[in-house]
Parts: structure tokens; sequence; C-alpha cells
């Protein structure tokens, strides 16, 4: 029987890497919209974050979603962001 290879992805905040379903996707759009992907097969640019609060904080802290995207993520969207991984 074949073993199935497991896709791994680095958090943006702890920068480990982990199975990719264990993370969330967060994804800047063609149209320059960035917001969680719960699906994970939206199109554009993905970056991957642990479900807690400290990785979270930490890549905002460290700019990583500046970087991950190349362009600047508005407050706001940090902000309902933050609400969905805590809740």
């Amino acid at each position: 029987m074949k073993t199935r290879k497991i896709p791994m992805r680095m958090c943006l905040g702890c920068q480990e890497m982990k199975p990719k379903k264990e993370l969330l996707r967060v994804v800047r759009t063609p149209e320059g919209i960035v917001e969680l992907d719960p699906t994970g097969k939206r199109n554009g640019r993905g970056a991957y974050l642990c479900p807690n609060l400290i990785c979270f904080q930490t890549a905002v802290k460290e700019r990583r979603f500046r970087k991950a995207f190349g362009v600047d993520v508005d407050p706001e969207v940090f902000s309902h962001l933050e609400g969905k991984i805590s809740s």
C-alpha cells in the first residue's frame, strides 16, 4: 500500500512547518483583498497561520503579512481576522 505525502506549510507566526490541514489560510485575492479562506481553495496568494492568537499576534507585530503578500494590510482586516481566530 502506498503512503500519501502530507503537504506541509510554514506558519507566519511561529515559523514552524506543520501539516496544511492544521493551519488557517489567509489569502490576498487578485483584487487585493486580504481575508480568511476557510475552504483553502480561493484564488490568490495564500499564507498560513496556526489557529492560535499568539502566532497571529507575532505575525502582525513582525509584519510578516506584508512580506507574504507584498502589500500593506489594513488594520481593520487584522481586527476581523483576530475575531475569527479567537472564536
